[in-house]
């Protein structure tokens, strides 16, 4: 196995080799690295260069770099490719893997591909079809091995023998009755080491959970993570065998999980081609762009509420970023807490009153401090004691605010079937900031400029 760093070197030589045009020398060492490593190499190039790349890549390696690639890059490698060549490249992956390229595919290529698979493949492929991309049903693996529960350990072992070879990240057998219905696991260990007379029901793991075939991704990598698991059996409400989910296709999970929640916190696809073309990029994050300004313009009005006030109080002015960013930032403390909450099982409607409460009195004791802090370094700089005492108050009420706006968001957007990581920040700033604003002026308006 290549360390990271001689990995690095390889794909810096290819550039170089690149660059210089040297493309036989690019390609010996592009088709020595793994597919995963391809795709990450493709995904760094400019478009021209991307072509040529893979042009160099072998057709029989083709497939498994598709799979690996995000979305964006896999069509725009894939609109270049003969239906042929398409066919070609789809052979020998994965049903899983299949079932995750198959939607990129032209139809004419998918009518190809089923004509050319032998019907228990092409029944596998539409098993997991069926079922959403986002739910263990489309995350499992439908090439399996079972044994029934009344045959010796021996009899496994010759099983297995004739078999040839096992499924890759094979831990454990699954083991089922005459109608297919999931009854525990044989480990490998066990079968390799316990008494070769013994039956399969004398040493079976009947404690092993399978994972319901609706549930979903993330908590099908929540349940990979409690439990250690290396691979997992999937069934149906019958609890009859679908498949399996191996650890490979969880690790994927969690990276595109951990993907999507950091870019959508700035409204990007964590599918986006970080070399589109400069006019489908400006499209995209126009829309986030122009979402943010409808917010700017709403936080805006409120000032030009007091503009009167202001006009009379220079200092006002001065010191207003302060109250919308000591908010903007407690309310993302709470947000991120809770959102990362959500999506780990961690908060439900059983405990969010009280997390509600505790965000609550963190948020006011943050307040009187910061309110201290703040009004006493306000009064001195501006040598104002009430002003001190305004900017003071208004901070604990857009603390409070904050911390009541980061907890309920992401409750509440989540009932409604929005995405918290998505659109939470930018709900949250417009409230951190309206009140902020709001609290502040509002309070010079009345306390410290009477008559405006």
């Amino acid at each position: 196995m290549q360390t990271s760093e001689q990995i690095k070197q390889q794909l810096q030589q290819f550039n170089q080799h690149l660059a210089a045009g040297q493309l036989e020398q690019a390609r010996r060492i592009l088709n020595q690295l793994h597919p995963a490593e391809i795709a990450h190499l493709l995904e760094t190039l400019p478009l021209e260069q991307r072509e040529v790349a893979w042009e160099l890549v072998d057709r029989e390696l083709g497939g498994d770099v598709l799979t690996y690639v995000n979305d964006e890059v896999r069509s725009h490698l894939i609109q270049d490719m003969a239906p042929d060549e398409l066919v070609a490249a789809t052979e020998g992956l994965d049903t899983d893997d299949l079932a995750d390229l198959l939607p990129d595919l032209p139809e004419p290529v998918i009518d190809e591909l089923f004509r050319s698979m032998d019907e228990q493949n092409r029944q596998r492929l539409e098993s997991v079809l069926q079922y959403p991309e986002d739910t263990a049903g489309g995350l499992m693996n439908v090439d399996t091995i079972t044994i029934r529960p009344d045959v010796t350990l021996e009899v496994v072992q010759r099983y297995l023998r004739l078999h040839g070879e096992l499924p890759e990240t094979t831990d454990k057998l699954f083991v089922v009755n005459r109608e297919d219905r999931f009854l525990g696991t044989l480990a490998l260990t066990d079968l390799v080491t316990k008494d070769p007379e013994l039956t399969v029901a004398e040493v079976l793991n009947r404690d092993t959970k399978a994972i319901p075939v609706t549930a979903s991704t993330r908590e099908v990598a929540r349940l990979f993570e409690k439990r250690n698991l290396i691979s997992a059996p999937v069934v149906d409400e019958n609890e009859r065998l679908l498949g399996r989910i191996t650890i490979d296709d969880v690790v994927d999970v969690i990276r595109d999980e951990a993907d999507h929640s950091l870019m959508s916190m700035a409204g990007l696809d964590e599918e986006d081609d970080m070399f589109a073309p400069v006019v489908r990029s400006t499209q995209r994050r126009a829309v986030w762009l122009g979402v943010n300004l409808l917010t700017a313009l709403l936080a805006s009005w409120v000032i030009g509420l007091f503009d009167t006030t202001i006009e009379k109080l220079v200092a006002l002015a001065v010191l207003m970023p302060i109250v919308a960013s000591m908010g903007g930032i407690a309310g993302s403390q709470t947000l991120t807490l809770v959102t990362r909450g959500l999506a780990l099982g961690k908060v439900s409607a059983a405990n969010a009153r009280i997390l509600l409460r505790k965000e609550l009195a963190v948020g006011a004791l943050n307040g009187l401090l910061w309110a201290s802090v703040i009004g006493i370094l306000a009064a001195l700089w501006f040598d104002d004691l009430g002003l001190g005492v305004v900017i003071g108050l208004a901070v604990i009420a857009n603390l409070l605010v904050a911390a009541l706006a980061g907890a309920s968001i992401p409750l509440i957007l989540q009932k409604f079937g929005a995405d918290p990581a998505l659109a939470g920040s930018v709900v949250l700033t417009t409230i951190t900031d309206v009140v902020g604003f709001f609290a502040f002026l509002g309070l010079a308006s009345l306390f410290l400029v009477p008559s405006a």
